[in-house]
């Protein structure tokens, strides 16, 4: 029997994704060891480009909580967030983000323009990255393989 962790539920929801014709990432947002939002990416679905599966849960958190701040959060994503979800995450002052695979060609954390690097971010969380790397890998892969 499988534990439970954040990142399994983060690759549900990826896999959700997936089923609805849209990019395969997943992330839960987890306040005091509790899950309190959870999603895939909904792009297509919302014909909106800013519904990443980061934001959504930041979203529903905040909605949750009554708080524009996720101090007490941690966010786990199964791919490295773009610039875009990186700087919400730095707005949301997310505690902790643990992600799956690396996107070198789109991601704003450990590639591309690191935000949280740059000497303009305000709140910098504690990042650890290459949490179930390849599950996270493998689903995007067989995704856009099943596309070409």
């Amino acid at each position: 029997m499988a534990l439970f962790s954040p990142m399994n539920t983060a690759l549900s929801e990826a896999a959700k994704a997936a089923e609805r014709g849209e990019v395969p990432v997943g992330a839960v947002l987890v306040h005091r060891s509790t899950v309190i939002a959870q999603s895939g990416n909904r792009i297509v679905e919302l014909s909106d480009p800013t519904a990443h599966a980061e934001l959504l849960v930041i979203r529903m958190g905040c909605a949750l909580l009554d708080n524009p701040r996720l101090q007490e959060c941690d966010l786990y994503v199964t791919l490295e967030p773009c610039a875009m979800c990186a700087q919400a995450i730095s707005f949301a002052r997310i505690r902790r983000l643990y992600f799956g695979a690396y996107d070198v060609k789109g991601g704003g954390v450990e590639n591309g323009p690191r935000l949280f690097q740059q000497p303009t971010c305000h709140h910098r969380p504690e990042v650890v990255g290459g949490i179930s790397e390849k599950e996270c890998a493998e689903m995007l892969q067989a995704f856009f393989k099943e596309r070409r």
